[in-house]
């Protein structure tokens, strides 16, 4: 297993990151995910710490809170030392009562969340606490104001964000530069060989300004698993099958599975190997969240950190699944070509003048 550096901070984390939505879910969409009970749990979560694996990804909503219950008595049962595990959770969503205030990120939202949160857990700071979507009925610095509070009194050691736009956290990021406020150190996006739209705005945001990528749903939601495939659409088990989450272009991502089979079967791999080692070659990721219901699918996906694709079959892939050409991103590539290719050649001469 190898550790990559957490956005600017001296944080290391696991190149894959164990995510716990599949724990605890009795009824509803929490039950299609997953239904493991705490000894399930902690034969997961077990197996991954012993695969060196040092990054647990839960929040409050999963399962309505039983997520994050399991996750800390599991921590407890296991005895594990708090200084090598990183814990991150979530803030956004109704978890327990409905009351009018217990969603969003307003002051009073964060403040009473990240109690019950820590309640849940069994800890006494959560390491990474995330906004876990935009709410447009709270401006953003109070929601940051709020966590650099939790940042100052211990509860929480670093804050990171999932599912906004490039201009949302740019914000985000100008407002905690201006304030002096804790800033946002990771982005949770949903990434994938036959999901790449993240590519047209966040990622150049994301390495522009020192955030982490922590990808969520790498296989897309089971799509990129090897059950499915242009000639079989569906397969008994799946949770793609009652769940059918996140939106994907079939026809492309097909293309991508096609050309991901060629690859795992001249390696003696599988399909989903070959999809998370595609993601781990991107410099913009800094760690992949995995989800399993049995401990053989977290080790066949554990086992993707052992592939090194080569020049070929990066090339072959990153055809299958590029994105079409869109304004600006067109128009930047063509008038930027000359400067490049002035930094490029200046570049070359300054490492042959250093020789």
């Amino acid at each position: 297993m190898r550790y990559r550096k957490f956005g600017r901070t001296g944080l290391f984390v696991s190149e894959l990151c164990l995510g716990t939505m599949t724990f605890g879910g009795e009824d509803g969409l929490w039950a299609q995910i997953g239904n493991l009970k705490q000894g399930e749990a902690e034969r997961l979560i077990g197996r991954a710490l012993d695969a060196g694996i040092n990054f647990i990804d839960t929040a409050d909503v999963y399962a309505d809170g039983r997520s994050e219950l399991i996750t800390g008595q599991a921590l407890k049962n296991l005895r594990v030392a708090r200084e090598n595990v990183v814990i991150a959770t979530k803030v956004l969503g109704e978890t327990g009562t409905k009351a009018v205030n217990s969603r969003g990120t307003s002051r009073f939202h964060i403040m009473e969340a990240v109690k019950a949160s820590l309640q849940r857990l069994q800890l006494d700071h959560i390491d990474l606490y995330q906004i876990h979507g935009f709410d447009p009925a709270t401006p953003i610095d109070e929601a940051l104001y709020a966590l650099d509070s939790l940042v100052q009194h211990g509860q929480v050691r670093y804050i990171g964000v999932s599912n906004w736009a490039a201009w949302q956290v740019m914000k985000a990021l100008g407002i905690s530069e201006r304030l002096g406020l804790a800033r946002f150190e990771s982005l949770q996006a949903y990434y994938t060989i036959a999901g790449r739209d993240l590519e047209r705005e966040l990622v150049p945001m994301l390495l522009s300004e020192g955030v982490g990528l922590m990808v969520w749903s790498p296989l897309a939601g089971g799509l990129l698993s090897g059950k499915f495939g242009r000639d079989v659409k569906t397969a008994a088990g799946s949770r793609r099958v009652t769940f059918d989450f996140p939106p994907v272009n079939l026809e492309r991502a097909y293309d991508c599975i096609d050309v991901m089979r060629q690859a795992a079967q001249a390696r003696g791999v599988s399909v989903a190997q070959i999809a998370l080692a595609w993601l781990l070659h991107q410099p913009v990721v800094t760690s992949v969240i995995i989800g399993a219901k049995r401990v053989e699918q977290l080790d066949d996906n554990i086992a993707a950190t052992t592939i090194t694709l080569n020049s070929e079959e990066l090339g072959m892939l990153d055809k299958a699944s590029a994105l079409p050409a869109e304004y600006p991103g067109w128009m930047l590539d063509r008038q930027g070509d000359y400067r490049r290719a002035q930094l490029a050649q200046a570049d070359g001469a300054s490492h042959a003048a250093a020789r």
